[in-house]
């Protein structure tokens, strides 16, 4: 599978169950809630007030957040005016950014394979981590 050709939904859960560890939680309205040790890292939104078409006003209805390693990270995202990625007032301080689901065709599987891989890193135990980083050094596969 080519990881230069334009992302997909599809894409989104594969990688994300891809990684070590990994439990799905159906959410409150049945979106998936990618999880590594009980802590989310991916995670399908249903729509809400503070994403919205700013033609229409409609709740976005295919919105997916990604965690973040630190704001440093989320800013690099967000502000660069290429990128399909944004944030809400709503997640003023939080390590997290905002992706339509009809817009990750704009970034490629692995620009998508490495969002998921930093989310899931950045809330993985310190075990955890560290081993799936060791793994991928010494080639090996990482441990599902």
């Amino acid at each position: 599978m080519s990881d230069e050709r334009p992302a997909c939904v599809a894409d989104v859960h594969e990688l994300a169950l891809g990684m070590p560890h990994v439990t799905v939680w159906p959410g409150s309205r049945g979106n998936a809630v990618y999880q590594v040790g009980g802590r989310s890292f991916v995670f399908f939104r249903t729509p809400r007030p503070d994403a919205v078409d700013p033609e229409t006003g409609e709740k976005l209805p295919d919105v997916i957040m990604f965690w973040v390693e630190s704001d440093a990270e989320k800013q690099a995202l967000v502000q660069d005016p290429s990128s399909p990625f944004f944030t809400t007032p709503h997640f003023d301080g939080h390590d997290s950014v905002l992706v339509q689901a009809s817009r990750l065709g704009e970034i490629t599987r692995g620009e998508l394979a490495e969002i998921v891989q930093d989310a899931w890193l950045s809330r993985a135990s310190a075990r955890r981590r560290d081993a799936w980083l060791a793994a991928r050094e010494l080639g090996a596969a990482p441990e599902g």
